[in-house]
């Protein structure tokens, strides 16, 4: 026989043994399988569902069924020695305390820290903040009522993204005891929050701790993925339902001093936020009502909530206008008030008081600079100082100057600021780009312009006390060219008071006759502001440095006395 025909001939034959062999077994599996499959995906459809349940429960503060579906309370209540019963207790009380060692985990997650400047909106109440302990926070602190679907919270929702068996979970009813196990399921839960302006806050990606006085970047978050361990298979063993969520162990204690204490359940999974899942809240999501926001933020009457609103809506979107002119508007008008409060005046007419408050500053940032480097933290004080609102106030009007460079008014307040916080070549660079900037024609903004360029030059000579700088000379210049085209009598006295000023930091105090001639036309110019007040002027003339130089000379005796006379 062919030896090829031969060789198929066996091979067939073996096949057919094989076959008749394995066809009961092949038959009996078929039939198995489908059964098998479908009560795990049965148990796995249960686990998703009690994941759910148990989530939405603790947003909606319903303790009940937080306690029905939380392993830890069930486990208590079914191992108590007092229960004397198959299946656990049911009394509201027992889901009371099981609520409370739930909740007692979120209170580090609503304790406010967000002092002084930082303070975010909500303003007052509740405001979850997970910091530096996100990746430890437990799961509940995602989904608490303070921010859920009931008041006090504004609303969240939940979307499954992932599912899967786990190896099972085990756990003793009893000390020593046998040890159960229970088919384990691992669910991940997306909580999507409805609101930026109250949804929970974290630090912004890559943020490092350096030292207190690096303020550092907070988002606002929009989502974030939770996992819970779901058991089932419960009931078996006496418990009350047949799935529960393992959230929090049980608390155990060692059996004597010094040994470790039971780990109850053990799993190879907790129930935890996923860091890496995080989805913060940013400039193009609902933009209309961030600037609704701000808007709303221009008409609280307290300070305090102004600023929470309009830093909530800048650490979504840093670059909103409306919340960047709001806040610095605000701001800035806090302290020309603080001003007001340090100089003592009453001054009714608002041109001469906007320029008595400025003046208070710019005097005061050259000299002892105490309110305006210091701040509530620093100096352990309830209230924020000038120096909190200068440090918020600063980073505001730079990026609102960047967007919004056409914008004048908030480069002169810019320049200002840049003064008040003695920062030499921007306070000089900002003000010299505003001469540069402003056209031809605009006589009294330009006028303003060179004046406060003039300041800038004498707070850097001041406070660096080179009596020689050239700067004391430019400063000078400057006024000059401000007083050859100002037209308002008010911006005519400050350049020609300016001019007196500046000639302080020159050699010999410069020309004493000319420095009493502008002072002079000062005081002239000063008379025909609308709303002049003789106690203003006696303000600007008994400034410390020149008073000290007026003092120091008897050519200067009649404009002191010219002082004292309208006092009299």
């Amino acid at each position: 026989m062919n030896r090829n025909l031969l060789l198929g001939i066996l091979l067939l034959s073996g096949l057919l043994i094989v076959f008749e062999m394995t066809l009961p077994e092949l038959a009996t599996a078929m039939s198995k399988s489908p059964q098998k499959g479908t009560k795990n995906r049965a148990t796995h459809n249960v686990a998703i569902d009690t994941a759910l349940r148990y989530a939405e429960a603790i947003a909606k503060g319903d303790k009940a069924t937080t306690g029905q579906l939380d392993f830890a309370c069930q486990y208590n209540l079914l191992t108590v020695p007092s229960a004397g019963r198959p299946n656990p207790r049911t009394t509201d009380a027992s889901y009371e305390d099981c609520w409370q060692e739930l909740t007692a985990g979120h209170a580090p997650v609503l304790k406010r820290s967000d002092i002084g400047m930082n303070i975010l909106w909500p303003s007052t109440g509740s405001l979850a903040f997970y910091g530096d302990e996100l990746a430890r926070t437990q799961a509940s602190a995602f989904v608490m009522d303070a921010l859920g679907v009931s008041p006090p919270g504004t609303g969240l929702h939940l979307t499954v993204t992932d599912s899967r068996p786990i190896p099972n979970g085990s756990f003793p009813l009893k000390p020593n005891g046998k040890v159960f196990s229970v088919s384990t399921t691992q669910v991940d839960l997306t909580v999507h929050y409805h609101d930026p302006l109250s949804s929970p806050v974290t630090y912004g990606p890559g943020t490092v701790h350096w030292t207190n006085t690096v303020k550092r970047e907070r988002r606002a978050i929009q989502s974030i993925t939770t996992r819970w361990v779901v058991f089932t298979g419960l009931k078996k063993y006496g418990f009350h339902g047949d799935s529960s969520v393992f959230h929090l162990p049980v608390r155990t204690t060692p059996e004597a001093p010094g040994m470790v204490a039971d780990r109850i359940p053990f799993t190879t999974e907790t129930s935890r936020a996923l860091p890496d899942s995080i989805v913060w809240w940013g400039p193009n999501d609902l933009p209309g009502t961030l600037t609704t926001a701000a808007a709303r933020a221009a008409d609280f009457p307290e300070l305090r909530d102004r600023l929470a609103m309009l830093n909530r809506i800048l650490i979504i979107n840093p670059n909103q206008v409306d919340a960047l002119t709001v806040l610095t508007r605000n701001l800035y008008a806090v302290l020309l008030r603080e001003a007001a409060k340090g100089h003592n005046l009453i001054v009714k007419d608002p041109a001469l008081s906007l320029t008595v408050n400025e003046f208070y500053w710019n005097i005061y940032a050259a000299a002892g600079r105490l309110d305006l480097a210091t701040t509530m933290e620093m100096g352990g004080f309830a209230q924020p100082t000038p120096a909190d609102f200068l440090y918020r106030l600063l980073p505001a009007l730079e990026t609102l100057a960047k967007i919004r460079p056409e914008q004048l008014d908030n480069r002169f307040r810019l320049g200002m600021a840049y003064r008040w916080n003695n920062d030499q070549r921007s306070m000089i660079a900002t003000f010299e780009a505003l001469v540069k900037d402003i056209p031809t024609g605009r006589n009294t903004a330009k006028a303003e312009a060179l004046v406060q360029l003039a300041w800038s030059r004498i707070n850097k000579v001041a406070w660096n006390r080179v009596l020689h700088d050239p700067d004391s000379v430019r400063a000078y210049e400057d006024a000059h060219a401000s007083s050859t085209i100002a037209e308002l009598p008010i911006d005519k006295f400050l350049a020609e008071y300016t001019m007196a000023y500046s000639m302080i930091f020159m050699p010999d105090y410069g020309d004493k006759n000319k420095m009493l001639r502008h002072l002079t036309e000062a005081k002239h110019w000063f008379d025909e502001i609308p709303g002049k007040d003789d106690q203003v002027w006696r303000y600007f003339l008994h400034s410390d440095l020149l008073k000290a130089v007026l003092d120091a000379d008897p050519m200067f005796q009649p404009i002191l006395a010219s002082a004292e006379d309208s006092k009299g």
